[in-house]
């Protein structure tokens, strides 16, 4: 798998802290949901939630696949019913154009290469496939609130925020079409299509 990353050895102590998270904050996250709802293409079987984390986005949303560094995430996600798939997104264990459409929640933050993701995540999807990504805008609310309150501050301390722009530019130089993008409130979704 490669070596592990400061942010991996985070998610495998605190998995449980990560995963209650959303039963805490269940306004935000189901605000969040619904979002993501709206822009995704409905899930088939060929459909796939890449840094799938505890399930929390993947099974209420119908994807069934889902890929994850995370030992500990790992098995919640597949106490939710996923097919879980241990690997990073930089080096997807899934073969080329085997995917009609991508969810990508809250990742971006914790890669050090942003565009080897977009573009590993462009090689698995299909002709014409979907991209639906969503992350904290930089120095939008979510990201000034977390940086005061803690809570999701411990698994945020070292991430790096983008603003919607400089995703969008990532994803136009890895071959997507951006559809769509709403960054109500500092939580940012973009849909996007693969060209």
């Amino acid at each position: 798998m490669g070596h592990e990353t400061m942010s991996d050895d985070i998610f495998e102590r605190y998995a449980d802290d990560y995963d209650s998270w959303f039963d805490e904050h269940q306004e935000e996250y189901l605000a969040e949901l619904s979002r993501i709802r709206q822009v995704l293409p409905p899930p088939d079987s060929r459909s796939i939630e890449v840094g799938v984390g505890s399930g929390r986005f993947a099974a209420p949303l119908g994807i069934r696949i889902g890929v994850e560094p995370s030992r500990a995430l790992c098995r919640m996600a597949d106490r939710r019913g996923i097919g879980v798939i241990r690997g990073r997104v930089e080096a997807l264990p899934i073969r080329t154009e085997s995917c009609s459409s991508v969810l990508f929640v809250t990742v971006i933050c914790f890669l050090d290469d942003p565009g080897a993701a977009f573009r590993e995540i462009h090689r698995i999807l299909s002709q014409e496939g979907f991209l639906v990504t969503a992350f904290i805008e930089r120095d939008g609310p979510i990201h000034r609130k977390y940086l005061l309150d803690g809570g999701k501050g411990r698994f945020l301390s070292r991430a790096r925020f983008y603003s919607q722009e400089d995703v969008c530019a990532f994803l136009s130089e890895t071959g997507f079409d951006v559809k769509k993008g709403d960054a109500r409130a500092g939580f940012c979704v973009i849909a996007a299509q693969k060209i």
